[in-house]
């Protein structure tokens, strides 16, 4: 409620002599209402009351918003990994940013290793999963599809060897090495 307060606060008082701050307006709120609550707000403050607007997001669905705006643009800071923590660079960029930094922030942030941990998995089942997800959209548009993923595959993709023992990481050895053979 406090966040939609103070947006509505912005949206009605704003001018186009305003400098407006919005930092992932939207985000206490399901996905859908707040992607919308957020690209309504840029909208209006874009198109309408004309105010200089720096709007932070994650929302990845907003970058379009300079085809259909041409006040509009996408600006990034830019970043770089090292290792597993990220290096902000204090520079700002054109264009939306390529690649999200969540984890590496939340490590900087104190969160727990395990957590991170866990986390880095959950991401590449998620990742593995949306993947899966496009190649079967694909393959039913073709009239070849390809063969279906080898359990092997799944099992290799799921391993993290940076967080094997070596015994743990022999046995994953001898469980791909079985699956292949199935």
């Amino acid at each position: 409620m406090v966040e939609m307060e103070e947006t509505a606060n912005i949206l009605h008082n704003a001018s186009d002599n305003s400098l407006v701050l919005m930092d992932e307006i939207g985000r206490g709120t399901s996905t859908f209402d707040g992607l919308s609550l957020a690209w309504a707000s840029a909208v209006e403050l874009a198109t309408r009351i004309r105010a200089f607007t720096l709007f932070a997001t994650h929302y990845f669905e907003l970058t379009t918003l300079p085809e259909e705006y041409p006040a509009i643009a996408n600006v990034h800071l830019d970043a770089v990994e090292h290792g597993d923590s990220i290096v902000f660079l204090h520079a700002v960029r054109e264009g939306p940013a390529n690649q999200s930094y969540g984890l590496q922030v939340a490590a900087l942030a104190g969160v727990p290793r395990p957590v991170i941990d866990q986390a880095r998995r959950r991401l590449r089942e998620l990742e593995n999963s949306a993947h899966r997800h496009t190649m079967q959209q694909a393959s039913q548009l073709s009239l070849f599809p390809d063969e279906p993923e080898h359990p092997a595959l799944d099992a290799l993709e799921e391993l993290d060897p940076d967080n094997l023992s070596p015994r743990e990481a022999l046995d994953a050895l001898y469980r791909l090495k079985a699956l292949l053979r199935t």
